[in-house]
């Protein structure tokens, strides 16, 4: 299966529909990270949680999840992100700014793959007037899984690391020096 989805079918389908699917291990991948909202029931505002509690949830029920981002999130995202402890010992994650790829994907079975940041704007949980023009695919066909999940995998382990030339910006940079 391959579909194409566009605008609040990201959010729907992805922020709402794989996240919380996931059962065994959750792989994200983002340029950009921003505090971020998920509907429970979908009936107000008042019924929204952040993603990032449905991120603890995943923790809490056993899922790996592995979060590679290109620069620090803003102090809304941060203040969110200290209200659940088990996001700091659970949470692998890698700061790298060279990513600006956008992924997805959901124990190694389904994946969305786009142009849409981790952010509420990107995903299109704003407002029609408020979010970004954004597109991307699911898919559960190994022949697009197996590459985008090597991609992330790469970056994760640093392979690009000795090359990529920011290496100064880099915190997380698992080369040593000198």
């Amino acid at each position: 299966m391959i579909e194409f989805i566009a605008d609040s079918d990201i959010y729907e389908k992805v922020i709402c529909g794989i996240v919380p699917q996931s059962r065994r291990r959750l792989w994200l991948a983002t340029a950009d990270l921003k505090d971020l909202y998920v509907s429970t029931s979908g009936a107000s505002r008042r019924d929204m949680i952040p993603f990032l509690a449905v991120l603890a949830g995943l923790l809490d029920r056993g899922v790996e999840l592995r979060l590679i981002h290109a620069k620090e999130p803003g102090p809304n995202f941060r203040q969110d992100f200290d209200r659940y402890p088990g996001l700091w010992a659970g949470l692998e994650r890698v700061l790298c700014p060279r990513v600006h790829f956008k992924c997805v994907i959901s124990d190694g079975r389904i994946a969305y793959m786009g142009s849409a940041n981790l952010t509420g704007a990107g995903m299109g949980a704003k407002s029609a007037r408020r979010r970004n023009f954004e597109n991307g695919i699911i898919s559960d066909e190994p022949a697009i899984l197996a590459p985008l999940a090597e991609q992330f995998d790469r970056v994760w382990r640093g392979a690009h690391c000795g090359a990529c030339g920011r290496r100064e910006f880099c915190a997380d940079c698992p080369l040593e020096d000198g």
